[in-house]
């Protein structure tokens, strides 16, 4: 068996193919020319399991680039040019760079869990409690990483030993039955050596028991709807029987002392505040950021920065602080009309006027400090009977002033705003130019609390008196009516696909949502000659119309033309790719 040195040093030369920066951060103390030795190296070694997730190519960044394009939310901007990257701007080919990245990202973290799975038995004097906590920490990472790989590609090479020579990187795909098969049992049995989540307030980055049953609710619901992608006749049986086991682990989760923040900004503030549950424990397992990019480790972020406000680069105003910097945005993310529609006709004014910019940031002088927001008119009466106490004020003007907090004199008739979920405004400043400590949300409590309606209206035929419980909790923090209790199944289907869009946007589930229900390709295409004619959409014309209009060759991701180039006995690319 080779050394660690020699594993790492394999996967270095074959992620630098696919441009990934995966060994920027942990683990640096587990390379040495032996095996793992002690606990300490095998936690170090556990945190470089971690570190995948906030690596560029994954959640700090270019994922958002991946999976961001969907009905509810496109990249854009005033004149911005379609980005040459990712799948949002439907132009990705085989050789894109971000989906080679984020495929050897993924594999590289299968790797690490293999390795670690593979030495931490031989460990001398360690833990019993910790060899039991860190062996399911591995587990259930490695499973999730395989479902990212499933998810976005379907059948795919599979490993469960290290990879330790390049000859062992010569691998066929393996039918997504039985990598579903193997995640669904990682998942569930290495829950039961998880902490609480009670027990994980100060690390909400790290997996527990309440996440491992989460995420695998997501899995079961995602296995229901392969079907559709698959292009086969669905078989009934085995639908329910995966809805069935989905709202099983997801109800699971009631169990373990959840409950949701009273306000929908309050998690987000939260999030962006770098703080966690103060308010409930709604958070159940985080993508962790920290820093402000002055550190020796890569370890910050671009949540707030590429996916929040828009707002001007003050970063080298040392003395622009507090409000007068809220930070740079660059406001890459913006909503559809058909996000808008759904908040308006709902009346859900609190989650609009924070999931969607009610406002702009404003400067009286060109490179000045921020000194006021305009909002759109009617917004900010609402805003002040919101979150207006824990935002950042600038003092009310009349609408003709340059300064201060004032109304646009008339309604607009355009219905895209760039997305408001993370403020800058509430980072601990000097603020970085591009990078923050932002956590983004891998899975919250609302979340399970839909799945479950929407798994008890699926294996009973109805909904469900829980099924009503469960959405009407979500719907009343959010300050709208109950849903009527004579709704059939096709009806409260579509509810929980609405709630779920308007409590879940701009969280990266929507693309993956509308695949597993197999809407993805015509709710993308009914909005192509919406978005080209501008009806309500300032942007639509402006490339934008253009990201809809994609084929049934994005219900997957394309399999890199390096990993086949490399890797002969992959022999043919995904459909339509």
């Amino acid at each position: 068996m080779k050394s660690i040195k020699t594993t790492i040093i394999l996967l270095a030369a074959l992620l630098s193919l696919g441009s990934c920066d995966f060994l920027d951060k942990e683990p640096t103390s587990a390379t040495s020319d032996t095996y793992l030795k002690t606990e300490t190296e095998a936690a170090s070694f556990l945190n470089g399991i971690y570190a995948i997730i906030t690596q560029q190519s994954y959640y700090g960044g270019n994922y958002f680039y991946l999976v961001g394009g969907d009905d509810l939310e496109h990249y854009g901007g005033s004149g911005r040019a379609p980005l040459n990257g990712g799948l949002i701007c439907n132009n990705a080919t085989s050789s894109d760079s971000y989906v080679t990245s984020f495929w050897y990202t993924l594999y590289a973290g299968v790797n690490r869990a293999n390795i670690l799975l593979d030495q931490i038995n031989n460990i001398q004097d360690m833990k019993p409690a910790n060899l039991k906590r860190y062996t399911a920490e591995a587990r259930f990472l490695r499973a999730f990483y395989y479902f990212n790989l499933v998810e976005c590609w379907g059948d795919v090479p599979f490993y469960t030993e290290p990879v330790l020579d390049v000859k062992n990187l010569q691998r066929a795909v393996t039918p997504r039955a039985t990598i579903y098969d193997f995640i669904c049992k990682e998942m569930e049995e290495s829950a039961e050596d998880l902490p609480t989540a009670s027990s994980l307030n100060y690390e909400p980055g790290r997996v527990s028991k309440s996440a491992a049953w989460g995420i695998l609710a997501r899995v079961y619901m995602f296995r229901a709807g392969e079907f559709h992608r698959m292009k086969v006749a669905e078989n009934k049986a085995e639908t329910k029987k995966y809805f069935t086991e989905a709202g099983k682990f997801a109800k699971m989760v009631m169990t373990q002392g959840h409950g949701l923040a009273p306000n929908y900004w309050d998690y987000f503030i939260d999030q962006c505040a770098d703080r966690y549950n103060t308010t409930a424990n709604e958070s159940i397992w985080e993508a962790e950021f920290a820093g402000d990019g002055k550190g020796t480790l890569s370890t910050e972020g671009r949540v707030g920065n590429i996916i929040g406000i828009q707002a001007p680069d003050l970063s080298s105003k040392t003395d622009y602080v507090g409000s007068k910097d809220p930070g740079f945005g660059y406001a890459f993310f913006w909503s559809t009309p058909k996000l808008y529609e759904l908040y308006t006709s709902n009346n859900d004014i609190k989650r609009m006027n924070w999931s969607i910019a009610p406002f702009r940031y404003t400067q009286s002088e060109k490179g000045g400090p921020v000194d006021g927001r305009e909002f759109e008119k009617g917004k900010l009466a609402e805003v002040k009977k919101q979150y207006w106490d824990q935002s950042f004020q600038y003092g009310e003007t009349d609408s003709k002033s340059k300064i201060g907090d004032r109304e646009k004199t008339s309604a607009t008739s355009m219905y895209d705003r760039n997305c408001g979920k993370w403020r800058r405004e509430y980072e601990a400043d000097k603020k970085n130019k591009n990078l923050t400590a932002i956590n983004f949300p891998i899975l919250r409590y609302s979340d399970v609390l839909l799945m479950i309606a929407e798994c008890e209206n699926e294996t009973h035929s109805q909904p469900t008196t829980e099924a009503y419980n469960c959405i009407n909790e979500v719907r009343k923090r959010a300050g709208i009516s109950k849903l009527p209790q004579n709704l059939d199944t096709e009806d409260f289907r579509q509810a929980v696909k609405d709630e779920r869009a308007m409590e879940l946007c701009f969280e990266m589930t929507r693309r993956f949502d509308l695949i597993r229900w197999g809407e993805y390709v015509q709710n993308m295409n009914a909005l192509v000659s919406r978005a080209q004619t501008g009806y309500n959409w300032n942007l639509g014309p402006d490339n934008v119309f253009t990201y809809f209009n994609i084929t049934e060759a994005y219900n997957y991701f394309p399999i890199p033309a390096l990993e086949m180039s490399v890797n002969k006995l992959i022999t043919k690319n995904n459909p339509g790719w």
